[in-house]
C-alpha cells in the first residue's frame, strides 16, 4: 500500500462545490514503486458556464466541455485509480474536498484513504524556499511545468515533485526522521502513517550518518565547517600603482577592463583611513563601488590588525558583498582574509531554548509546522540565521519563543558548543572585515552588551539611507498587533496562557512575598490592560480618520498626531495612554516581585520551569520596552520629536501603527558615532544634489572641513545608451481631478508598454494614484497578456515582486516611495522607466512637515534647503535604476511637465548623467521606443 500514490488535480468553475460549483477537469498521476506509471486525464461537462475569470485562467471555455463525459461516467475510472492508494495533491484539503462532493453527488463513496499534501511537504522539506506556489517549485526543481492551470499539467508536475520530496524523506537522518514522526500527528495530512514506514524500513540505517551531519543530544545538526588555512604569500601593501591594482584585478576579472573610477575610489578610501579622515564618496552606477571599498579595507584591516566594518541598509546587498564580492576579493589578495556577516542577537535561534519545545505537548498547527521546518532547516544550515527560513506569520510567533536571547534561568551549558549567536560573534572577534546592517551598527552605540568588537573605521555603502535608518533607531513605535500579541502570550488566568503557568509555579514552589500584588488583582489589571489598549487604539483611529486630509475612498493613511493641540481628540487619546501606562506600570512590577521570587530557588527548577522562567523574563523585558516606548510617543516633550499614526481604514483596529522620531538626527550622530570614529567612510550612488554635498553634511550632522568629498561619474555613456523624453500632451497634475489624471496617464500607460513589450518600471509617488492606474489598466483589457505587479496591491516583499517581474518577458511593475531605491533589476529585464511625478514627498507628510517647520523657524527657504534635494535625491536613485552595465540601453519618460516648465525643474536635470532631453507627445514617444529599443 505504501508504494503507489495517486497525484490529483482538478480545474474547477469556482472554489465552493457546495454552493453548486462543479469540476472541468480532472487529471491523475499514478506512482508505484518510485516511478510514474499510468497518467489520466479527462475535461468534465460541468452543466453550467465556465466564469470568464476562470477561462483566462486554465484556458478552458464552454465549447471545449460541451462534449465532454459528465462526472458520472468516469467516477468509476477514478476509484478505480485511487484503490489503496495515497490520495495526493499540491494544497490536498480543496482537490480532495471537491472530488467527495463530487462523488457522494454521482451516488459513490467517497476516497477515505491516506492523504498527502505536496504544500506542506514542501514547507517541511524545502524550509528555506521563497514560496510554495506549484510553479515557483517547479523553477526551483528545475521541472518544465509547461502549462501552469491546467490539471494534467498541474498533475504531472506534482508527481515530479512528490518523487523528489519522497526522495529526500528518505534521505534523512533517523534522528530527525524520528523527530519529525512525533511532531507529524498534528498535520492536515497523513504524513504520520509514510514516516511510520520509513521508520521500520530504514531501522537498518540507523546510526548511519552523512560526513557533514552530527547528532548532538538527540538533534541532527549539521557539522560546523572549520575553514582551510589559507596560505597566503607575502603581504605587499596597498596597490598604490594602477599596475599594481591591474595586477590585482586580473586575479579575479581574466578578461578584467580598467574602471578609472574603480580605482580613484579604492585610492580615497585607502586616504580616509590612513588620514583618520571621515569621506563622503558619490560612485555612480557601474563604477564597481563594493570592491573599490573591499580592497582598501581589507588592506587597512590587515596592516593594522583593526577589524573594519562594512555596513548596509538592506540585507540583499549583505549577501551580495558575503556570496559574490568576498570570494572575487579572496582571489584578488596575496593574503588570506577573514570576513563575516554579523547580524542582531533575536535573528539566530538558540537550540537550547528550540530543544526544550520539542517537548511541549500543546502545539498549534503553525507551531507543528514551524518545527519541523526547523528540524530539516538544521541539517543544511551554518548560520542559524531566521533570514534563511520562510515561516508562516504564525511561525514567526513561535520564532520569537526560540530566538537567541540574554538567558537568566536557561543556563543549558550543553548547548554552548553549538550557539551559532556565540559562534557568529567569535567569527567576529577574529575577523579582517565584518559586514552589517545600519540599525546593528546605531543599537551598538546604546547597547548595554554590544555584538559589534571595537572598531574605529567603518564603510557605511547605501549611505543616503543612514539617516533614515537612525531617524527609527533613535525614535520609537507602538503597533497594535505586537502590543495584542504580547498581551495574548500573558493571557488572563482562565486562558492557561504564560500568566497562568507563572501563578502556578509560584503557588508550588515558591511562596510569593506579602507585600505583593494578589493574583486575582494582576489578573484583573491584565483584563483592564487589554480592554485599555483597545480603547486606545480605537480613539488614536478616531482622532486620525478626523484629522487625515486624505479622500474618503484612500485606505492608507498618515496623520500627524500633535499633542500640544488643545483639542477633545488630543485630550482623549493623551487621558487614555495614561492610563494604559499607569496599569503597565502596575503589571511590570507584579510580574517583576514573583521573577524576582523565583529566581531565589533558581537551583530547584526542572528544565521545563526554567525554560517557562526564561519566557516569562523575555516577556518582562518586552513589556518594559512597551512602557518605554508609550512614555516617550506621549509624554516627553515633542519639540525635537515628530509623532505620527499609520493605520488601514480598513481593518483600522488591526493596522494603527504610532511612530515617534527626532526631526534632525544630526546632533545624535554627531555625537554618538562619527565623533567617536576615527574615520567613517560614507558611499552612495546618490548623495549629491547639483554637485554639491552639503545637503547630506548637514542632515548627517558632518562639517565640510572633517570631510573628504569625491564624486566619481559612473564610466557608462549616458548619452549614447539613455534617452529621455518629456510627454508634453498630458495635463499639469494639479490642474485636473484625480480621476481626469489617471484616465489621462492610463492611455499613455498602455500605448508605451505595447511599444516597449512590457519590460518597464513605473514610479508613482502616491499609493493612491498607482492602485487607481492599476485598477485602470486591468479594467481596459488592453494588456492582457502583460504581468502587472503593483506594490501593495499583488502580495509579496518588495524582492520578491522584483523576481516576479524578472521572471515574465512581458511584466510592468507598478511601485512607489521604496521602489524608488534599492531595487537592481539589470539589463533586458529593465528597457523602460516611467516617472509619473517628481518625487517630492507629500506636504502633509509628518516628517517633511516637521523638517520644514523647524527650517523656516531657521529663518531658511524649506523648500530649497529640504524638499527640493531630497527629492532630487530620489529622482536619480530611480534613473539610476535603468542602466546596471555598458550594454544596456533605455528609455525613461517623465509624465511630470514641472521639469521643464517649473524653475526648480534645471536641479534635476542638472544631478544627473548628461542625457539628451527631447519633449514628444505619445505618437513620437511611442515611434522613439519602437525604433531605439
Amino acid at each position: 500500500m505504501g508504494n503507489k500514490y495517486v497525484v490529483v488535480d482538478l480545474e474547477t468553475t469556482g472554489n465552493a462545490p457546495k454552493k453548486g460549483d462543479k469540476m472541468i477537469q480532472f487529471a491523475a498521476v499514478v506512482i508505484e514503486n518510485g516511478k510514474i506509471t499510468e497518467e489520466y486525464s479527462s475535461l468534465v461537462n460541468p452543466e453550467q458556464s465556465i466564469p470568464p475569470f476562470i477561462e483566462e485562467l486554465t484556458g478552458l471555455s464552454d465549447e471545449m466541455v460541451e462534449n465532454a463525459p459528465l462526472f458520472s461516467e468516469i467516477a468509476p475510472k477514478v476509484l478505480t485509480l485511487l484503490e489503496g492508494a495515497y490520495f495526493v495533491a499540491h494544497n490536498v484539503l480543496f482537490d480532495l474536498s471537491f472530488l467527495q462532493e463530487e462523488l457522494i453527488e454521482a451516488g459513490y463513496n467517497g476516497f477515505y484513504g491516506p492523504v498527502l499534501d505536496t504544500v506542506e511537504m514542501a514547507r517541511i522539506l524545502f524550509p528555506t524556499a521563497d514560496s510554495f506556489k506549484l510553479s515557483d517549485l517547479a523553477l526551483r526543481e528545475g521541472l518544465n511545468h509547461e502549462r501552469p492551470h491546467q490539471a494534467d499539467s498541474d498533475a504531472y508536475v506534482t508527481a515530479e515533485l512528490l518523487l523528489i520530496l519522497l526522495n529526500k524523506l528518505k534521505n534523512l537522518p533517523h534522528n530527525t526522521i524520528d523527530l519529525l514522526h512525533k511532531l507529524s500527528g498534528g498535520l492536515k495530512s497523513d504524513l504520520d502513517i509514510l514516516l511510520d514506514e520509513f521508520i521500520a524500513v530504514n531501522e537498518s540505517r540507523i546510526g548511519y550518518l552523512d560526513d557533514g551531519i552530527e547528532v548532538h543530544r538527540g538533534i541532527a545538526l549539521k557539522k560546523e565547517m572549520k575553514p582551510r588555512e589559507q596560505a597566503g604569500s607575502e603581504f605587499q601593501g596597498f596597490p598604490f600603482s594602477e599596475e599594481e591594482k591591474q595586477e590585482m584585478f586580473i586575479k579575479a576579472f581574466p578578461s578584467f577592463e580598467k574602471r578609472e573610477g574603480q580605482f580613484i575610489m579604492m585610492d580615497s578610501v585607502y586616504g580616509a583611513f590612513k588620514n583618520k579622515r571621515h569621506a563622503l564618496i558619490e560612485a555612480g552606477t557601474g563604477v564597481g563601488k563594493s570592491l573599490a571599498y573591499l580592497v582598501p579595507s581589507a588592506v587597512y584591516a590587515k596592516e593594522s590588525g583593526r577589524t573594519v566594518i562594512i555596513s548596509t541598509y538592506t540585507t540583499q546587498l549583505q549577501e551580495q558583498l558575503l556570496r559574490k564580492d568576498v570570494p572575487l576579493l579572496q582571489k584578488m589578495l596575496p593574503f588570506p582574509l577573514k570576513a563575516v556577516l554579523l547580524k542582531g542577537r533575536s535573528h539566530y535561534i538558540s537550540l537550547a531554548k528550540f530543544a526544550q519545545t520539542l517537548r511541549d505537548d500543546e502545539d498549534n498547527y503553525d507551531t507543528i509546522l514551524s518545527k519541523m521546518q526547523i528540524l530539516v532547516w538544521l541539517l543544511e544550515t551554518d548560520t542559524g540565521d531566521i533570514d534563511e527560513l520562510n515561516l508562516s506569520s504564525g511561525g514567526m510567533i513561535y520564532w520569537s519563543r526560540i530566538k537567541n536571547d540574554e538567558t537568566a534561568f536557561l543556563q543549558d551549558k550543553s548547548w554552548i558548543s553549538r550557539d551559532f549567536y556565540l559562534r557568529a560573534r567569535k567569527d567576529a572577534q577574529k575577523a579582517d572585515i565584518i559586514i552589517t546592517n545600519h540599525s546593528l551598527l546605531l543599537t551598538d552605540l546604546t547597547a548595554d552588551n554590544v555584538i559589534l568588537p571595537e572598531f574605529s573605521h567603518v564603510v557605511i555603502d547605501e549611505g543616503h539611507h543612514f539617516v533614515k535608518a537612525s531617524g527609527k533607531h533613535f525614535g520609537n513605535k507602538l503597533d497594535y498587533l505586537s502590543v495584542r500579541l504580547m498581551l495574548g502570550q500573558i493571557g488572563l488566568f482562565e486562558q492557561k496562557q504564560l500568566y497562568y503557568k507563572l501563578e502556578k509555579l509560584v503557588e508550588e514552589k515558591a511562596a510569593a512575598p506579602d507585600d505583593v500584588m494578589h493574583s486575582f488583582e494582576i489578573n484583573q489589571t491584565i483584563a483592564d490592560i487589554i480592554h485599555e489598549m483597545d480603547e486606545l487604539f480605537r480613539v488614536i483611529a478616531i482622532y486620525a480618520k478626523k484629522y487625515t486630509k486624505a479622500k474618503k475612498s484612500v485606505n492608507r493613511i498618515t496623520v500627524r498626531f500633535n499633542r500640544n493641540a488643545d483639542n477633545k481628540e488630543t485630550n482623549v487619546v493623551l487621558a487614555s495612554a495614561e492610563r494604559f501606562k499607569f496599569m503597565l506600570k502596575e503589571l511590570i512590577q507584579g510580574i517583576d516581585s514573583r521573577v524576582g521570587a523565583v529566581s531565589n530557588i533558581k537551583s530547584a527548577l526542572s528544565l521545563e520551569e526554567k525554560a517557562l522562567m526564561e519566557e516569562v523574563a523575555s516577556i518582562l523585558d518586552d513589556l518594559r520596552g512597551m512602557y518605554e516606548d508609550l512614555n516617550h510617543i506621549f509624554h516627553l516633550p515633542s519639540r525635537e520629536f515628530v509623532v505620527w499614526i499609520e493605520m488601514d481604514t480598513r481593518s483600522a483596529q488591526n493596522a494603527t501603527t504610532v511612530y515617534a522620531q527626532p526631526v534632525s538626527v544630526s546632533e545624535y550622530l554627531n555625537e554618538q558615532f562619527f565623533s567617536q570614529k576615527e574615520s567613517t567612510v560614507i558611499t552612495s550612488a546618490t548623495l549629491s544634489v547639483k554637485n554639491s554635498f552639503s545637503f547630506i553634511l548637514k542632515e548627517l550632522g558632518l562639517e565640510e572641513q572633517q570631510c573628504t568629498l569625491k564624486q566619481i561619474q559612473s564610466p557608462f555613456d549616458y548619452q549614447r545608451q539613455v534617452k529621455l523624453v518629456i510627454s508634453d500632451d498630458l495635463p499639469e497634475v494639479n490642474a485636473v481631478p484625480l480621476e481626469e489624471y489617471v484616465a489621462s496617464i492610463t492611455e499613455h500607460i498602455i500605448s508605451i508598454a505595447e511599444a516597449a513589450k512590457g519590460r518597464m518600471l513605473i514610479l508613482f509617488t502616491s499609493h493612491e494614484m498607482l492602485r487607481r492606474t492599476y485598477e485602470l489598466i486591468k479594467e481596459s483589457g488592453f494588456l492582457e497578456d502583460y504581468v502587472l505587479i503593483a506594490q501593495g496591491v499583488t502580495s509579496g516583499s518588495r524582492s520578491r515582486l522584483t523576481r516576479n517581474f524578472q521572471r515574465f518577458d512581458k511584466a510592468i511593475l507598478l511601485g512607489t516611495s521604496s521602489f524608488w531605491e534599492g531595487v537592481d533589476i539589470p539589463g533586458e529585464d529593465l528597457s523602460c522607466l516611467v516617472i509619473v511625478r517628481l518625487p517630492f514627498s507629500p506636504p502633509d507628510e509628518p516628517m517633511a512637515q516637521a523638517k520644514n517647520e523647524q527650517i523656516a523657524k531657521e529663518g531658511k527657504n524649506p523648500f530649497s534647503e529640504y524638499s527640493l534635494p531630497e527629492a532630487v535625491i530620489r529622482f536619480k536613485q530611480g534613473v539610476g535604476r535603468l542602466i546596471r552595465t555598458s550594454s544596456d540601453r533605455g528609455v525613461i519618460v517623465i509624465f511630470d511637465r514641472r521639469i521643464i516648465t517649473a524653475r526648480y525643474g534645471k536641479a534635476f536635470l542638472d544631478s544627473i548623467p548628461p542625457i539628451p532631453v527631447q519633449k514628444s507627445n505619445i505618437d513620437e514617444i511611442v515611434e522613439l521606443i519602437y525604433t531605439w529599443l
